[in-house]
């Protein structure tokens, strides 16, 4: 195995760890509402905590993203910024969710997390920074072109995904925004992602000139 390769695993290594952190909570949430009457009908005790699934699953889902939060600063010895932020959004409206008993909480937390996301990436390029770079400038080097291109992309994006989110738990079931969260909102993300791939390559940092 040349070195090229094994620094391609080490490097694939953490990438993997961390999609997982990160979509494990979710992972759980849904399975957690999916089998929500079955938790509560085998538990009657939870009946006077949680009237109905989805408040159940939110409290599970509380507690994986804390763990999640926990294993990644244990494991990655760090924890990212926009997981971070995800996470206190989580507890916050998630907290509200079963203090009031209303769903509706934790259904505005995309919208909550992917407009300040917006906000913050567009609203940065007013003042002349493309704060994407300030996320993710220790994993990718580009060209400042680079960088202004893809944070106005990311900005868009999430202010797309916040829209998407309101129009899905406004008009439909709380079962089908909670497979929409899971999964459509994640393999969207992921795709997203992959066409954002020319452009670091395209805005790659020219090669130094050999010593030689």
């Amino acid at each position: 195995m040349n070195s090229e390769s094994a620094a391609a695993k080490q490097d694939i290594g953490p990438q993997m760890t961390k999609l997982a952190l990160e979509l494990g909570p979710l992972v759980v949430f849904f399975i957690v509402n999916l089998k929500g009457e079955d938790f509560l009908a085998r538990f009657p005790v939870l009946h006077t905590w949680f009237s109905e699934p989805i408040l159940f699953a939110t409290a599970v889902f509380m507690v994986a993203m804390a763990v999640s939060l926990v294993l990644s600063w244990a494991i990655l010895k760090r924890v990212a910024l926009m997981p971070l932020v995800t996470g206190v959004v989580v507890l916050v409206f998630g907290g509200l969710t079963l203090y009031f008993k209303d769903p509706t909480f934790i259904k505005m937390k995309p919208t909550v997390v992917n407009l300040l996301f917006s906000v913050t990436l567009l609203g940065g390029l007013i003042f002349g920074q493309s704060l994407l770079k300030y996320v993710f400038g220790d994993v990718y080097k580009l060209k400042p072109q680079g960088w202004l291109i893809l944070t106005v992309r990311w900005g868009i994006f999430f202010l797309v995904l916040a829209v998407l989110n309101e129009l899905i738990w406004r008009n439909f079931s709380t079962d089908f925004w909670v497979a929409f969260k899971v999964w459509a909102t994640m393999p969207l993300t992921f795709v997203f992602a992959m066409f954002q791939l020319p452009v670091l390559q395209k805005y790659a940092p020219d090669p130094e000139p050999s010593a030689s």
